[in-house]
C-alpha cells in the first residue's frame, strides 16, 4: 500500500463508496434451530453444528478460559460487532489477532470511518485513481486509512518512552477511545471495558506498524517500541492462570500459533499445563501444502498444544458459518453462568 500524498481523486470516489459494510447482529436471530437441524446433515453443515456443541461446552465449563484468535478479514466484512458481543457478553476472555483485524479495521471504524461494500470485479486501476483500497468485495478509503495511521503516530507521541507489549499499547488506544470515539461498540474499547486484553503478535503489519514507523522517525532518540517476546511471556502467563482452556480460532496464521505455543512456552519454563483442551478452527485455508495456514488441530496435538478429543475443523468462509455459531451459543446463554476472568488486570502493576 502506497503511503505517499493522495493522487487526484476522479469524480467517481462517492459513488464506489455509497454503501456501508453493515455488521451483524447474532443477538437479532437465533439460530438454535438452524444449527440443531445441521447436527443432522452432513459435510460442512455437520462440522458446524459439532463447532458449536464445542463451544458451548467451553462456555459451560467453569474452569475454561476461552482465548478468540483473528487472522483474515472478516471484520471488515461484517463480523465487527460479533466479536463485540462475544467480549460483552462474557463468551471470550482474551483475544490474539493480526494488526489489521485489530488497527486497520477495528481501531479504523472507532474513529467514524467505514468499510463499504463494493465488487471484486471492480476496475483496480479505477480504485487506485480514486485512492480506494479493495479487500475482495470491500472497499476502504485509503485518505481515511492514512488519518488512522497519523493517529496512530499521534497517541504514540504523547506516551512515555520505552517498549510496550501490543497488549498495553492496545491498552492505551482503548483509554484514548474512552473519550474519543465516533463508534462505541469497536472491540478494543470494548475488550477495554471488561479487562479482556488484546495481543497482536505481528502487531507491525497493519496501520500500527506505518503509525510507529512515523513516531519513531519524529522522535529518533526517544520513542516507544514493541516486545514482541514479553507479550509471549504475557499470553503464556494468562495459560498458566488458567484451569482449562479452549480456542475459538477465525483463520490460522500468526493468531493461532501464537496462542497453541503458550502451552509449549510453559514447558520450557518448567511449568506444568495441559494442553488446550477445546479448539475450533474456521478456515478455507488448504491441508495439501502441508500448512493449513499452520497446521491442522489433529497434528497440533503432536507438537503437544491440542487435545484431540474436542476439536473441530470447519473448512468453511468465517462469515458464512460463524454467525450462526456464535448466534446459537448466545441464544443457549451458558455465558450467564460464567465468571469473568479479568485478565487484563493480572498485568497491572
Amino acid at each position: 500500500m502506497n503511503k505517499k500524498n493522495s493522487p487526484n481523486i476522479g469524480h467517481n470516489k462517492k459513488s464506489l463508496l455509497n454503501s456501508p459494510v453493515e455488521h451483524i447482529d447474532i443477538k437479532s436471530f437465533d439460530a438454535r434451530k438452524i444449527i440443531d437441524g445441521m447436527s443432522k446433515m452432513s459435510f460442512t453443515s455437520r462440522d458446524t453444528a459439532r463447532a458449536a456443541s464445542i463451544y458451548n461446552e467451553m462456555l459451560a465449563d467453569k474452569d475454561c478460559s476461552i482465548f478468540l484468535t483473528l487472522a483474515g478479514s472478516t471484520s471488515a466484512g461484517g463480523c465487527m460487532d460479533l466479536y463485540t458481543d462475544l467480549v460483552k457478553y462474557n463468551m471470550v476472555d482474551a483475544i490474539v489477532a493480526t494488526g489489521a483485524s485489530i488497527i486497520d479495521m477495528d481501531f479504523f471504524e472507532a474513529l467514524g470511518f467505514k468499510h463499504y461494500q463494493g465488487s471484486q470485479f471492480q476496475d483496480d486501476a479505477e480504485l487506485r485513481n480514486n485512492y480506494i483500497d479493495r479487500i475482495y468485495d470491500t472497499y476502504i478509503d485509503e485518505e481515511e486509512l492514512q488519518a488512522c495511521d497519523q493517529t496512530i503516530c499521534d497517541i504514540a507521541n504523547t506516551l512515555k518512552p520505552k517498549t510496550y507489549t501490543s497488549r498495553e499499547f492496545i491498552l492505551e488506544l482503548g483509554k484514548y477511545l474512552k473519550s474519543n470515539s465516533k463508534k462505541k461498540s469497536s472491540l478494543i474499547e470494548t475488550a477495554y471495558d471488561n479487562n479482556v486484553p488484546i495481543f497482536c503478535p505481528a502487531f507491525t503489519d497493519s496501520s500500527a506498524g506505518f503509525g510507529l514507523v512515523m513516531h519513531q522517525e519524529n522522535n529518533p532518540h526517544k520513542h516507544i517500541t514493541i516486545d514482541s517476546i514479553r507479550e509471549f511471556r504475557e499470553l503464556t502467563e494468562i495459560k498458566l492462570q488458567s484451569k482449562q482452556s479452549g480456542l475459538l480460532m477465525i483463520g490460522g496464521g500468526v493468531p493461532k500459533n501464537f496462542i497453541q505455543d503458550t502451552v509449549v512456552c510453559a514447558e520450557l519454563l518448567g511449568k506444568k499445563v495441559d494442553m488446550h483442551k477445546y479448539a475450533i478452527q474456521i478456515t478455507v485455508a488448504d491441508t495439501r501444502d502441508g500448512a493449513c495456514s499452520s497446521s491442522t488441530l489433529k497434528e497440533a496435538s503432536s507438537w503437544g498444544k491440542v487435545d484431540i478429543t474436542k476439536e473441530q475443523m470447519v473448512f468453511a468462509e468465517a462469515t458464512s458459518v460463524l454467525p450462526l455459531i456464535a448466534s446459537d451459543a448466545y441464544h443457549r446463554a451458558n455465558w450467564k453462568k460464567r465468571s469473568r476472568r479479568n485478565f487484563s488486570q493480572i498485568f497491572e502493576s
